[in-house]
């Protein structure tokens, strides 16, 4: 008798460690942090936030593996194109390495307080929880556009696909290889409420120029090393929103000076009290659906992955309702 209790006591630990032999559970975290970032409606150590606990639950390969491609909530489904089946059995080894957590923590993205009913339900449905309390990254895309309802229920019911759809549309490729989102139910996300989350955006919040700049990797030459920015309002013509009184810099890493700049608008370099760094500056009246810009840039030496070269994009028109407070997006680092 001592022995069967023992047995069924060792049972679910038994079940962890089959999880842990077919899987592997450094994959496994990776791939929830970083590369398809569970860890925003999950948390970080899948303690539970929006979405429930994982971690030290004992859960099966197959228990995973339905949440993921038969989501029973809120939780969009996952294609083979996004996790595969081995990378499941990754998760699940994760999930089998981790104790249970004493208690679930906080959403990562909280409904304000006073909330329009449009953003309540945007952060209600989980939305906010990996594109935050006014949909920063959307917002860049439904501009490009000047989104409607249809576009919108492509990108959310059929997203793997829809945002190819869209960045090819844009002309950005193919878009990612591994969309982050998968497909809402329409059962559970409904038309409704995206119609009332739409509504919000284009009446409080308002959509975004499709700004993006992009660095090349340093050429070295005779005088330093000089990069290329290509700066690019993405919106369609005839549909997407231009940008006014843009301001494109660069920050340049420290110990290195800039030895030559060219392109249009070119103001020179001078000191940044909040970046509290050199950065060289170029400005560009208006920048139309579809305008793009090249500059060059020669530094006295290459940036860092500790200090690379990178930038920023301004814009004073549209700004960010309700105030003055204009709008930016990151130019990301050079390529080392």
């Amino acid at each position: 008798m001592k022995k069967l209790l023992l047995a069924l006591a060792m049972l679910p630990l038994t079940a962890g460690m089959a999880a842990a032999q077919q899987g592997d559970a450094a994959a496994g975290k990776t791939l929830w942090a970083d590369e398809l970032r569970c860890k925003d409606c999950h948390g970080g150590v899948a303690e539970g936030a929006f979405g429930p606990d994982l971690a030290g639950r004992g859960l099966s390969a197959a228990q995973v593996r339905q949440a993921i491609r038969k989501p029973w909530g809120i939780m969009p489904m996952f294609t083979d194109v996004q996790v595969s089946d081995q990378e499941i059995n990754n998760l699940t080894a994760y999930f089998a390495s981790m104790p249970k957590p004493a208690q679930p923590g906080p959403w990562k993205t909280e409904v304000p307080a006073n909330a329009p009913a449009g953003q309540r339900t945007m952060i209600s449905v989980g939305c906010g929880q990996c594109h935050g309390n006014v949909l920063i990254g959307p917002r860049d895309d439904m501009g490009a556009v000047n989104a409607d309802i249809n576009w919108l229920k492509d990108l959310v019911y059929n997203h793997v696909d829809g945002i190819k759809r869209h960045a090819q549309a844009v002309g950005t490729g193919n878009g990612p290889a591994r969309p982050h989102m998968g497909n809402f139910n329409p059962d559970r996300v409904t038309e409704a409420q995206l119609a009332q989350i739409l509504d919000w955006i284009k009446s409080d919040v308002g959509f975004r120029a499709a700004m993006r700049g992009r660095l090349t990797k340093g050429q070295p030459g005779e005088k330093g090393v000089t990069y290329t920015l290509d700066v690019q309002n993405l919106g369609l013509a005839g549909k997407g929103l231009g940008a006014e009184g843009v301001t494109v810099r660069l920050v340049i890493p420290e110990g290195s000076q800039v030895v030559a700049a060219t392109g249009a608008g070119y103001k020179g370099v001078r000191k940044d009290d909040k970046e509290q760094a050199q950065v060289a500056e170029w400005s560009w009246p208006k920048a139309g659906p579809r305008d793009k810009q090249s500059y060059t840039i020669t530094l006295s030496k290459p940036g860092t992955q500790k200090d690379n070269l990178r930038g920023m994009i301004m814009w004073e028109k549209p700004m960010i309702k309700p105030g003055p407070t204009g709008d930016q997006i990151a130019i990301p680092g050079a390529p080392l």
